[in-house]
């Protein structure tokens, strides 16, 4: 049975070590940090219809289901509050399921609970320091002293991934894309807006966007700019305090409930760099192979992280089961996956950027997005993202290798 190394316990390495198990292999995840502090990186996400698809793949779409809720709208605002449209947040599935929104934490720990009521093992403090391949097997060494040995080794180990570089150190590391990301939860700022619709905002100084949740709880992120990216240092001492501040200052000047759900909410939020990563020229040798943010982290802004990272997993996990070879499995996932996601990423990457203009792009925006956004929910716009929304995943059909 084909021993599989995966490096890394987010979604994309809880759903392949689910995914290699419904394969019929023999996988272990190995996760760098404690259960319990991995759980607290980032806030909540949203997983498309297209991630739905995959997770459902391998029975794993409960995850997000049961602990999320259905978000259907976006409504667009410019800073001073003028209403510039609204759009779906993607077609529904054919039994009616639609893009969900759910809290890091309880996607991390639906998957990794499911991945261990499938027998999957899953290994804590063992953060990966180096692998070598030799005789058609790997062997991954961890920051503790200890080593494993596989027949391939999955870095799943995000957009910093160490895989990546043992891959080939000429992989280039992340781009910093100018903003910063951060997001909280409160129930104190008098917010009328209907649960499961965002609202997302251009303001002045910094983007902002929100949802409520069914049992009325505002979910919040905000992209403040930044030109140089802040150290890790600098993020490890910044208080929720002084972040607050920071925030409250940037979106104070906008006619916006931004500022006022800030002040609401008392419990801590962090803050992060926000990164992307283009393109990554080496995927694999011949018993290696990185998924996920590892491979093509792609901007929040797209909603597409948790889904790319979902149909990454099952796809690989498709072609270690019927190619004759580690290696043809490889080149068969990279072959189905490079192109899609590559251009997922520029996609990504181009509504980023409209977070980062100055004032003559923001009138120039904020008068042509009414004009777009006007038929965005019709046939035709969404016929244009049948491409992203539209993906599916046949488990049971043979990949050709």
């Amino acid at each position: 049975m084909m021993r599989v190394l995966i490096v890394g316990g987010g979604v994309a390495g809880a759903v392949a070590g689910i995914a290699a198990k419904k394969a019929g292999l023999d996988p272990v995840i190995y996760e760098a940090y404690e259960h319990s502090s991995g759980l607290a990186h980032g806030v909540y996400l949203t997983v498309a219809v297209n991630g739905l698809d995959a997770l459902r793949a391998v029975d794993a779409d409960k995850a997000v289901t049961s602990g999320g809720f259905p978000s259907g709208r976006i409504r667009f605002l410019s800073g001073t509050g003028k209403q510039l449209g609204t759009m779906p947040l993607g077609p529904a599935l054919a039994d009616g399921t639609v893009t969900h929104t759910v809290r890091r934490a309880d996607l991390y720990g639906g998957l990794y609970e499911e991945a261990e009521r499938r027998g999957v093992p899953i290994e804590h403090g063992k953060r990966l320091v180096d692998a070598k391949t030799a005789g058609g097997r790997v062997v991954a060494r961890f920051a503790d002293g200890s080593t494993a040995e596989g027949d391939l080794l999955v870095g799943a180990d995000g957009v910093h991934s160490p895989t990546r570089s043992i891959i080939d150190p000429a992989n280039p590391g992340p781009r910093y894309t100018g903003l910063g990301n951060t997001g909280g939860f409160t129930r104190d700022a008098g917010i009328d807006t209907e649960p499961g619709d965002y609202v997302m905002i251009w303001g002045k100084n910094c983007f902002f966007g929100y949802t409520v949740s069914p049992d009325g709880e505002i979910w919040w992120f905000a992209n403040p700019p930044r030109a140089a990216e802040r150290s890790r240092e600098e993020l490890r001492t910044l208080t929720t305090d002084r972040l607050r501040e920071e925030l409250v200052g940037l979106l104070s000047a906008d006619r916006t409930p931004g500022a006022r759900i800030v002040r609401a909410t008392s419990g801590d939020f962090p803050l992060t760099n926000q990164y992307d990563l283009p393109n990554v020229p080496t995927w694999h040798n011949d018993r290696m192979v990185v998924i996920g943010d590892a491979a093509h982290a792609v901007s929040p802004s797209s909603g597409q992280g948790a889904s790319q990272a979902a149909e990454d997993a099952v796809t690989l996990a498709r072609c270690l089961r019927d190619a004759p070879d580690v290696p043809r499995a490889l080149a068969a996932y990279e072959r189905l996956r490079r192109e899609r996601v590559e251009r997922v990423v520029a996609w990504g990457s181009g509504m980023n950027n409209t977070k980062k203009q100055g004032v003559t792009g923001r009138v120039l925006r904020d008068l042509a997005l009414p004009l777009i956004l006007r038929n965005a929910g019709g046939p035709k716009a969404m016929a244009k993202m049948a491409w992203l929304f539209e993906h599916h995943i046949d488990w049971d059909a043979p990949v050709a290798s």
